[in-house]
């Protein structure tokens, strides 16, 4: 992994806390110019000034339908370029809840952020990330997607995880030819807001999120990891 990304741009979705601001201070201490993609731009720039380095708050509420659109041609005027995005906005985990008694509305807004979110953001910035030559977008995913191990429970946001990981592997093959990097990793159970107490310290997780975000050129693409090791679909 090179040590200093300086003048590079990376974007991460929902930066303004937990694992999104921990991925964001990791990228800034490697030199990048860090954006966070944030609903409330004024939590975002209360949170970019707890961080060190170049760290700058963009409005970007990725279940507004044009609100990817807006933010990618900000950055293109205010910043010229993007080398890497993190798909990491997530909400709605929900492992007391059964598929065969739906929460609709549960499930519809998990969709809406967790997939057409991201999805909206991956095209809105693939032009940015394929000029940079050596992009790279990291879908933020979970185990909790994996086909190999789903169970019972959690119904809207592993569905959502799942279809993200499908995601990923289309994104992957449509990019490759640009040089951008497409994957999903999974940060583990972290203790943060949506984890809740108990998980592992939030700068593992973000750890292998970052090793995603920095892969050499010849790296892996459209595959599925935590802390750098390959998990089963």
């Amino acid at each position: 992994m090179t040590k200093n990304h300086s003048g590079k741009v990376a974007l991460v979705t929902g930066g303004n806390r937990g694992i999104g601001l921990e991925t964001a201070r990791q990228l800034a201490e490697l030199g990048f110019t860090v954006l966070i993609g944030v609903r409330d731009l004024a939590k975002g720039e209360a949170a970019a000034r707890t961080l060190d380095g170049k760290v700058v708050a963009i409005a970007l509420d990725v279940a507004a339908r044009d609100a990817a659109a807006h933010a990618a041609v900000e950055v293109e005027r205010r910043f010229g370029r993007l080398d890497v995005l993190v798909n990491n906005a997530a909400i709605h985990y929900d492992p007391s809840a059964r598929a065969l008694k739906p929460d609709w509305t549960t499930i519809r807004e998990a969709f809406e952020t967790n997939v057409f979110g991201a999805w909206r953001v991956a095209v809105a910035f693939a032009p940015l990330l394929s000029t940079s030559g050596h992009g790279r977008l990291v879908n933020v995913s979970s185990e909790g997607g994996s086909l190999a191990s789903m169970g019972a429970g959690a119904p809207a946001y592993s569905t959502s995880k799942a279809t993200l990981n499908a995601l990923t592997r289309i994104l992957s093959a449509e990019l490759r030819g640009s040089g951008v990097l497409v994957n999903s990793i999974c940060p583990g159970w972290v203790a943060t807001d949506m984890g809740g107490p108990g998980g592992r310290p939030v700068a593992q997780g973000a750890a292998g999120i970052v090793w995603a975000a920095t892969l050499p050129d010849d790296g892996p693409t459209g595959g599925f990891f935590r802390d750098g090791k390959r998990l089963p679909w």
